[in-house]
């Protein structure tokens, strides 16, 4: 087995953090309203930046629809920008996993045809660009599956995979006019990005391990807590994707004064209506509206169940409380956010704070799951 370069796990860890920060920010991006300020993709309003000086805001009013919003546009284009260095962290850990073999010059020659795909998208060559694309991603997750005895070697470029296919759904969020199936993918794409950057962070870093003779009693539990939360996490994107989260008004535990007011489940979750349907704002009358808020409720209630049940798993195994305390601290104040987003109408850093504790849970069940290995007899 190949040993790891010496500074593969610092790599890791600031791909990590870099990748929270990602979220977050994205997470700012779309609770503030500002996903298509701009209208263009990757570029904005047609440069690298943003238009700032009055000329260039002028030229870009004439040559775009969308009129631009200064105080939005810079959010999107930072937003993209960390992606960005987001993923070029992700291509340094991938050549790194593969410098002793061929697989090198494969993860190379998937990125660069990848950077030629989105040179042809900005010259309007769509279905070459496509073509390109997936040929990129195709060679990259050939590289995953591939059989090899460093796990680290499949998962670097598979979380290559996977953040080029982020790219992707950053433009359909675009394109698309913020599509609710593409924006909640887009939120799961992240999540999922993070979670394997820190896996592989645990996984190359010294003496992460916590050896377990209970361990078969324990990992079930985690793993129903990281599903459920998973869930519940993909019903959220749902809810903001859909302009949902103050559907039932300031009222809580209650729903507009009910417990189980109008609702149209079947309306509101229709994953597909078509393209060229500009979703800002959203589309859904109130009684769709009113199911999505209630499905996300009763998730809660379920991850609530589960996470909790897990946590109480953690309290009862011997040197694991610590853990449980912390996922017990962080699941009431995950609670206590969504209830405040509702009763006090949803104010922009309460939301984002929701969106970084599920993200704080997630980061704690898939440590847990990283580091926690069965005892060796």
């Amino acid at each position: 087995m190949l040993p790891l370069h010496r500074h593969f796990h610092r790599i890791a860890w600031l791909a990590v953090a870099l990748a929270a920060v990602v979220i977050v920010f994205g997470a700012f991006v779309r609770l503030s309203h500002a996903g298509l300020s701009c209208p263009d993709w990757p570029t904005c309003y047609g440069q690298a930046a943003w238009p700032t000086h009055e000329h260039e805001i002028a030229a870009a009013n004439d040559q775009f629809e969308r009129p631009v919003e200064v105080n939005k546009t810079w959010r999107e284009q930072f937003h993209r920008h960390i992606a960005a260095s987001l993923g070029l962290l992700v291509l340094a850990l991938a050549l790194l996993t593969r410098r002793a073999d061929k697989g090198v010059w494969w993860v190379l020659a998937a990125s660069g045809t990848v950077a030629v795909s989105i040179a042809l998208y900005i010259d309007t060559h769509y279905f070459a660009s496509a073509i390109l694309a997936a040929t990129g991603e195709a060679v990259l997750l050939a590289l995953a599956l591939r059989a090899s005895p460093e796990p680290l070697a499949r998962l670097a470029p598979l979380t290559l995979a996977v953040i080029v296919f982020q790219a992707l759904l950053g433009m359909w969020t675009v394109t698309w006019l913020l599509k609710p199936v593409v924006v909640m993918a887009h939120l799961l794409g992240g999540l999922a990005t993070f979670s394997l950057l820190l896996t592989m962070a645990w996984r190359s870093t010294a003496g992460r391990d916590m050896p377990r003779a209970d361990l078969a009693r324990i990992r079930p539990w985690l793993w129903m807590a990281l599903t459920v939360l998973v869930l519940q996490i993909a019903l959220g994107g749902w809810t903001s994707a859909n302009y949902a989260a103050l559907a039932c008004g300031a009222d809580f535990p209650t729903c507009q004064g009910l417990w189980w007011p109008s609702h149209d489940f079947q309306q509101g979750f229709v994953l597909w209506r078509g393209i060229g349907v500009d979703y800002e704002g959203g589309v859904l009358d109130g009684p769709a509206r009113v199911a999505i808020h209630l499905a996300h409720r009763l998730g809660a209630v379920a991850a609530l169940v589960l996470v909790l049940a897990s946590a109480i798993r953690l309290l009862r195994s011997s040197g694991l409380a610590a853990w449980g305390w912390l996922l017990i601290v962080v699941l009431l104040a995950q609670i206590g956010l969504g209830i405040s987003n509702v009763v006090l109408g949803l104010p922009l850093w309460v939301a984002v704070a929701h969106n970084a504790g599920a993200l704080l849970l997630l980061a704690i069940l898939v440590s847990l799951l990283a580091r926690l290995r069965a005892t060796q007899i």
